[in-house]
């Protein structure tokens, strides 16, 4: 039975993780390659003193293959760890490379604090939750 390659994002599992490599398993379940390369390229951003202009040293560095650090850099990208700084971007002054990111905190924190409003019926009416279920019940089929 092969493992599934969803992320695993399971509340009771979040709050047992005690360390990085436990954090890439939750992000990158199955693929044991991916994992790898994902915590070669946080750990090469992490201690960097700058910005890393290209992740391709990280190939021979690690003996990762350019797909898979492709693609767990992509998708490290997507969930905000990590991202692209154009030399275009004024604020980085024409620098470019790769850099750890806050994305990912601050989405996460968003989240949280949507769940709590959403949660509160102060700022609801039974009726308004009644036509969204109803909404939601119309795009099904």
């Amino acid at each position: 039975m092969t493992e599934p390659t969803k992320i695993d994002f399971h509340h009771r599992r979040i709050s047992q993780i005690s360390d990085f490599t436990e954090l890439i398993e939750m992000l990158f379940p199955g693929n044991r390659n991916q994992q790898h390369a994902a915590a070669c390229v946080f750990f090469e951003l992490k201690w960097a003193n700058r910005m890393v202009p290209t992740l391709t040293y990280v190939e021979s560095k690690y003996g990762v293959s350019r797909r898979i650090l492709q693609r767990a850099r992509a998708k490290l990208s997507r969930l905000g760890l990590i991202e692209h700084i154009s030399h275009l971007n004024s604020r980085y002054s024409g620098r470019h490379g790769w850099k750890l990111s806050s994305r990912f905190d601050a989405s996460l924190r968003q989240l949280a604090n949507r769940c709590s409003l959403l949660r509160e019926k102060a700022n609801s009416s039974k009726e308004k939750d009644h036509m969204l279920v109803e909404l939601m019940d119309a795009r099904r089929g």
